[in-house]
């Protein structure tokens, strides 16, 4: 398990919690005047798109139409993935070719 994100919100973070798959834990920390709520659970690309990370759900959209992209598509197409190589490295995961 790794961290997967931070929130300010304890109910936005169990909501975020109920929509992983996998292991899952949710911890708090306290400072003098707040607390934040970290999430750790299994990084996988369902849970990164399940918390609306890394422009999944914009990669999904594209995808859905990419037989009618124009050229600003496949601009917006290039940065998501550049931005998926970064969490590829990170987290020791594979982009899917569907996705390149």
């Amino acid at each position: 398990m790794k961290l997967l994100k931070t929130f300010e919100d304890q109910d936005e973070a169990r909501l975020a919690e109920q929509a992983l798959r996998g292991e899952k834990r949710l911890a708090s920390e306290r400072d003098d005047t707040s607390t934040i709520y970290n999430l750790f659970g299994d990084p996988t690309w369902w849970n990164f798109l399940e918390l609306g990370m890394y422009r999944l759900h914009e990669l999904r959209c594209l995808l859905e139409h990419r037989d009618t992209w124009g050229a600003q598509d496949f601009e917006c197409h290039a940065t998501i993935i550049s931005l998926l190589r970064s969490v590829e490295k990170n987290f020791g995961l594979k982009i899917p070719m569907h996705w390149q």
